[in-house]
């Protein structure tokens, strides 16, 4: 049986291989679980002796299938968790992180079919996140970009954002940014600022790092 701390190893490095190409360097796994680097070494240890994780030396980590697997398994709570206390326990979508982070390892499989059936089984979380299915099937490839990538004069429609800082998430609900929304890009500072037009004609400048947490797809160009 894996522990808490395993399944929260294995959920960061599957997070981490999906914004960027595995292997996952050691130094990205610390900075995302705020641990120390002799720490997350350590850690990549026992789970590489558990068959989760392949170690590719001064180069990083990849998940393995089984260790795929569970960090799919523990995602997909915690994005059913989220879903469930916003939409029937009146939660902020700024506010479920913390909570979902705490119960997803403590669920049976007949209580997370129970509310995956509740919710009409989402595919998506309150913050844009895909939900993994119940065979725990990989998910399919993001085709989603930054929104600090994107150009002056690009709209494009919120797919996707942070989850894990309860303050951006109150200040982008606050200026109108989330999933489904379309917005257009009129602004970019030289310091890396992005501001944005939201439907209701209003302007937000967001900070590089803000920009950079949001995932946005680019809305096609009609058909000549």
């Amino acid at each position: 049986m894996l522990s808490d701390v395993m399944e929260d190893y294995l959920k960061a490095i599957y997070v981490l291989q999906t914004e960027d190409e595995p292997p996952v360097s050691t130094s990205a796994i610390a900075e995302y679980l705020d641990k120390t680097p002799p720490t997350v070494t350590s850690m990549i240890g026992t789970l590489e002796e558990r068959g989760l994780v392949d170690r590719e030396k001064y180069k990083g980590v990849e998940l393995t299938e089984e260790g795929e697997t569970v960090a799919l398994e523990v995602i997909r709570h915690h994005r059913l968790l989220e879903t469930y206390l916003t939409e029937h326990l009146d939660y902020s979508w700024s506010e479920v992180h913390e909570e979902a982070d705490r119960l997803e390892h403590h669920i049976s499989e007949a209580f997370e079919a129970r509310v995956a059936a509740a919710l009409d089984h989402p595919e998506v979380d309150p913050h844009g996140d895909p939900i993994p299915g119940a065979d725990l099937r990989p998910l399919d490839v993001d085709d989603t970009g930054r929104l600090s990538e994107f150009s002056v004069g690009d709209t494009v429609v919120v797919a996707r954002v942070n989850d894990r800082d309860e303050a951006e998430l109150e200040y982008l609900s606050e200026a109108g940014i989330i999933p489904g929304t379309a917005v257009e890009i009129v602004a970019i500072a030289p310091f890396g600022m992005v501001t944005v037009k939201t439907p209701d004609g209003h302007e937000q400048s967001l900070p590089e790092d803000v920009a950079r947490s949001v995932r946005v797809r680019p809305i096609a160009e009609p058909a000549q």
